[in-house]
């Protein structure tokens, strides 16, 4: 089976983002491994973040980890083009999700009504994830 996994590089604040995902979308937390738990040499201050950990949620997962400050291979921008596309059924579960996300976030699109036909908003989350939200034939109430 192929799939594509989107995978977050988060400055520090991993853990806090995924647990944050995970009560946003009822979700739950596979494997989470830290730097410190690996074979590599980490400075101690950052041997407590994570190296990895999967986040469950809605028949599919994303992947994240914190950027090490040591290590080349890891990165973490502000100035990201992507932006992360939920669908939803149900206009309620999409207010729900967008307000949970929200939450100390900044809204770069109000959920409204779209020419398309859709319900849809954006926002950009307190960890500097930016998700689009879209219900296909869905009206506001």
């Amino acid at each position: 089976m192929k799939h594509l996994t989107p995978y977050l590089m988060f400055n520090g604040d991993c853990e806090e983002a995924v647990n944050f995902y995970k009560e946003c979308f009822d979700g739950e937390l596979g494997y989470m491994g830290r730097y410190g738990d690996s074979p590599m040499e980490v400075p101690q201050a950052q041997q407590a973040k994570i190296m990895h950990v999967e986040f469950k949620f809605w028949g599919g997962s994303i992947m994240a980890s914190d950027h090490m400050d040591c290590a080349g291979y890891t990165t973490k921008s502000g100035d990201s083009n992507i932006h992360l596309s939920l669908g939803f059924d149900s206009i309620e579960k999409m207010h729900k999700t967008f307000d949970l996300l929200k939450r100390d976030g900044t809204v770069t699109m109000k959920l409204q009504e779209q020419f398309w036909g859709d319900t849809f908003g954006m926002l950009t989350d307190k960890f500097g994830i930016k998700w689009m939200f879209s219900c296909n034939g869905c009206k506001m109430d």
